[in-house]
C-alpha cells in the first residue's frame, strides 16, 4: 500500500495514510475533541482507521490508554506505524479484528470511553465508492449501525462514555439504538456554515444513566469564504469540544 506522510493538529501528530482509498479528513480529529476523557483512564477507538482520532486523543491527554479495533489488515498495520511514529507505543496499541467479532485481547466492560466512527452509508443506499478500502470505510457491510452501538456498549464501563460522529439525518437510528441503555445523550450538530443544514452530528451518552437528552448549539465549522471558524479551528489544533452547558 502506497501511502503518504501527512500532518494533523496543528503539525503536532504524523499521520500516514493510503494515497488511494481511505484518507483521513476532520471526522476523526473532531471525534477526539469531543471525547471526555483523563489522564490514566482507558480508552477503545472502534474502527480506528489508520490511528487519526486516537493519536489526536492522545496528543490531547497524556497518559491515556487507548486501544483500537480495525478490520482492514492493511490499514491497522499503518495505524501501528502512526503509533509508534508519534512516540505513543507504550500506551496506543491497534487490534485486527470486526465488531462482529473481536479479538480477545478486547474485554468487556474494560474501558471508561468508547468512541467510533462507523460507516455512514447504509449498504443498499448510496453511490458507494468504487475503491474497495474506502467502500470499507464507508458502507456498512455485514456490522450495521445497531452493531457498532453494541459494541461500544459492551466493550464500555457502567458510567463511562461513549461517542459517535455520524450522519445527522440518519439520527434518529443511533438514539433508537441507544434508548433504555444510555443516558445523558448529548447531541452536538455540525454544521457546514452558519445557516446551513448540519450533516454531521456528535453524540455522546453515558452508558446505565437514565438523565434526560441535551440539544448543544454545536459548532459552525466554515466561514462563508470556507475557512474554519475560530471553535472550529482551536479543535483541530488540539482543544477539546465541550459537549455540556457545563463543560
Amino acid at each position: 500500500m502506497k501511502t503518504s506522510e501527512d500532518r494533523i493538529l496543528d503539525g503536532r501528530v504524523i499521520l500516514n495514510q493510503p494515497v488511494e482509498g481511505y484518507r483521513a479528513a476532520v471526522d476523526p480529529v473532531l471525534l477526539a475533541a469531543a471525547v471526555r476523557a483523563e489522564s490514566r483512564e482507558k480508552v477503545l477507538d472502534l474502527g480506528c482507521g489508520v490511528g487519526a482520532a486516537m493519536l489526536c486523543l492522545a496528543a490531547r491527554i497524556d497518559g491515556l490508554s487507548i486501544d483500537g479495533l480495525e478490520l482492514q489488515g492493511e490499514l491497522a498495520d499503518v495505524a501501528r506505524q502512526n503509533v509508534a511514529a508519534n512516540g505513543f507505543a507504550d500506551r496506543l496499541a491497534v487490534f485486527t479484528g470486526d465488531v462482529l467479532d473481536p479479538p480477545p485481547e478486547l474485554l468487556a466492560e474494560a474501558y471508561d470511553h468508547v468512541f467510533a466512527n462507523p460507516p455512514y452509508m447504509s449498504g443498499d443506499r448510496g453511490n458507494h465508492p468504487p475503491n474497495a478500502s474506502k467502500r470499507l470505510a464507508h458502507v456498512e457491510s455485514d456490522a450495521d449501525l445497531e452493531d457498532w452501538v453494541d459494541a461500544a456498549l459492551k466493550f464500555c464501563r457502567r458510567k463511562g462514555s461513549i461517542t459517535f460522529i455520524y450522519r445527522a439525518d440518519r439520527l434518529a437510528e443511533l438514539l433508537i439504538g441507544l434508548e433504555d441503555r444510555a443516558g445523558e445523550v448529548t447531541v452536538f450538530p455540525l454544521w457546514p456554515k452558519d445557516g446551513e443544514i448540519a450533516s454531521r452530528v456528535i453524540v455522546r451518552a453515558r452508558k446505565g444513566i437514565k438523565s434526560p437528552m441535551q440539544l448543544m448549539s454545536g459548532l459552525v465549522l466554515h466561514q462563508n469564504d470556507g475557512s474554519y471558524t475560530d471553535a472550529a479551528d482551536l479543535a483541530l489544533k488540539g482543544g477539546a469540544l465541550h459537549l455540556r452547558a457545563n463543560g
